[in-house]
């Protein structure tokens, strides 16, 4: 930590200062941006007036990646950036900018070992019994080289910061930010505050310059994530870490965006990207505390089939209210409730409380109503992301910071998933973890969203129940004995009388259910004189139902007991998993409502014992 006293930290103000009194430097650094990007934007004028706009797309994407390296750190990262934006880069620009991760300039290797030295005080030969002669890799702030601890023998990864970087960012962000505020001030059709975002960038390009901070990250996500198996996050050396300097675990994997490599050591890109999405749901929606810059190259396939996360320079954290309201809004676009999902930008902090939501709603429905013609798990992470760009276009939308880092968190992992299988689907994959939640999460938020996806028209729907739990169990981390113990606790406490009443009504339609099955199977059971003898010669049946209403009774049954098949059948199956709902019923509240329960089933059983015994005999 004393060797991080004096990390910089991003401040707009001070770099006004330290800048706007350097006329001369910042024209030259504006012309040299300009130059490089007008000629570029004049080549794509020329291509698209001569109509070979398509046929020189890869030609003028590798120049642009040549561009951003030569105009330094600062459009490196905003490349990289832009490398994981499908929905604004054609894929061309995507595979040329994805090579900005770490295929960049090296800084002269005698400058980085003077910086070791300088940094921790001692000499390399003190240090590590041997390091490379040259860089492993050149990252967008620094370089990284192999080295072997002296004390201990480990291998390690050394990572080095360029130097002058921070006086070359400070100058970019100056002039980016000013562009900020003409963007604003004058281009009405962006709605989000540009400068906000720019400053949300920047902060986090200051925070990985300073390395202890980026040490302290990984730590923390070490701790948070690395608890399951399929995780692996490197340890850190704190004695021969500081500001510039940052020594942690060398990770033997490869890249996981190599598929072939990766498919050579007998594994499968499609199982590793689904651990990065289960671990990225984790990061987003539990804790909240999230890898803002996943990239191929610091995603590793290790030869355990482990994928490992790198670089912990840019982190981010999402709120906890918005946290709820993200899985709610899932709920919400599943049940197809507009008003609802229109509600929710309040709390993602999309609007201000002051804004109508009301023109909102027929904006969602006409792009919803079309996309969920097809179920929700086929439908793409990019679709959701274009149509909901469509629709923030149009109205007073301001996107939060936390929320673009996650669209790019989300758009790589489907990116790479999709190089794999173009037919992957994100949400299919994310299904089961908000089943999960849903089913099993106390947070009253969700406990409300649950009951409002069961609960439609004042009846129960067991086919929603019976998808959850099916999704919820492919889940690993999901345990049948949490399962809908939120929603008990609701229906006997004292905010719950309006679901009581649903739940007594369900009760009663089940327990009826189960009987008149029990008595149609152990009719279609009897032989056929038994029958006859019986039912006083009567073939229709041992009950006066219409054939519609049977299948329905049938139907409710059978649907029930598979539920409860699905809940015994669970790993963690365990059935003192019922005993608290016998203690429940055991309170006041759950003996006044189980009598409710047997005063309506008994209501019912005899008014159709009734209607049998008065029906006209068959002729």
């Amino acid at each position: 930590m004393a060797r991080a006293v004096n990390a910089s930290v991003y401040s707009p103000e001070l770099l006004a200062r330290n800048y706007g009194s350097r006329p001369v430097q910042l024209l030259r650094r504006t012309l040299q941006i300009l130059v490089a990007l007008g000629s570029f934007s004049l080549k794509l004028l020329i291509d698209q007036r001569n109509g070979v706009l398509d046929q020189n797309k890869r030609k003028r994407a590798a120049e642009l990646r040549r561009i951003f390296t030569r105009l330094g750190p600062t459009f490196v990262k905003l490349g990289q950036g832009l490398s994981t934006r499908p929905d604004i880069c054609p894929p061309e620009y995507l595979e040329e900018l994805s090579e900005l991760q770490d295929a960049l300039p090296t800084f002269p290797d005698a400058e980085a070992f003077s910086c070791i030295e300088r940094e921790l005080g001692l000499t390399l030969d003190s240090i590590f019994s041997s390091i490379s002669p040259s860089p492993i890799a050149a990252a967008s702030l620094g370089q990284v080289y192999k080295a072997q601890l002296k004390y201990s023998g480990q291998i390690v990864a050394v990572k080095v910061q360029r130097p002058g970087i921070e006086e070359a960012i400070g100058l970019d962000f100056y002039l980016i930010r000013g562009v900020g505020f003409l963007i604003n001030k004058y281009v009405d059709i962006i709605t989000t505050d540009v400068v906000a975002l720019i400053d949300e960038f920047a902060s986090r390009v200051y925070q990985e310059l300073n390395y202890v901070q980026e040490g302290q990250n990984a730590r923390r996500f070490k701790k948070l994530y690395a608890d399951k198996e399929d995780v692996l996050v490197p340890d850190i050396f704190w004695d021969y870490t500081s500001g510039k300097v940052l020594t942690m675990e060398w990770v033997e994997g490869v890249k996981l965006n190599e598929q072939v490599a990766i498919e050579s050591q007998g594994l499968k890109v499609l199982d590793l990207v689904n651990t990065g999405i289960q671990c990225s749901l984790r990061q987003l929606l539990e804790y909240g505390y999230f890898h803002a810059d996943p990239h191929p190259g610091n995603l590793l396939a290790t030869p355990e089939g482990k994928l490992a996360f790198l670089d912990f320079g840019m982190m981010s954290e999402t709120p906890e209210e918005a946290r709820f309201a993200i899985i709610g809004h899932v709920v919400h676009m599943v049940n197809r409730d507009y008003e609802a999902m229109a509600r929710d930008y309040y709390a993602l902090d999309f609007l201000s409380p002051d804004v109508d939501v009301t023109p909102i709603v027929p904006a969602l429905r006409n792009f919803f109503d079309d996309a969920l013609n097809s179920s929700v798990s086929e439908l793409n992470f990019k679709t959701i992301v274009d149509g909901l760009g469509a629709v923030l276009y149009q109205y007073p939308f301001n996107v939060p910071a936390y929320y673009a880092l996650i669209l790019r968190s989300l758009t790589v992992l489907e990116g790479l998933a999709l190089y794999a299988d173009p037919n992957f689907k994100v949400l299919a994959a994310s299904y089961p973890y908000f089943a999960k939640r849903l089913l099993t999460d106390p947070n009253p938020y969700l406990r409300d969203a649950l009951v409002e996806l069961l609960f439609k028209d004042g009846r129960f729907r067991w086919n929603r129940l019976e998808n959850l739990l099916v999704q919820g169990r492919k889940d690993r981390d999901f345990s049948a004995k949490d399962a809908l113990q939120p929603v008990l606790k609701l229906l006997l406490g004292p905010e719950g009388e309006e679901l009581r009443t649903l739940v007594i009504k369900e009760s009663v339609r089940v327990t009826e259910a189960v009987v008149l099955g029990a008595v149609i199977d152990t009719y279609n059971s009897m032989p056929d004189f038994m029958r006859s003898l019986v039912f006083t010669g009567s073939r229709r049946g041992p009950l006066l139902m219409s054939d519609t209403e049977l299948e329905k009774v049938i139907e409710l049954r059978d649907q029930v007991f598979r539920i409860w098949g699905l809940l015994r059948s669970s790993e963690n199956f365990d059935p003192t998993l019922l005993q608290p709902i016998l203690q429940v019923l055991q309170q006041p509240e759950g003996r006044i409502l189980g009598g409710r329960v047997v005063g309506g089933i008994t209501q019912r059983l005899a008014a159709r014992l009734l209607q049998q015994v008065l029906r006209t005999p068959a002729t």
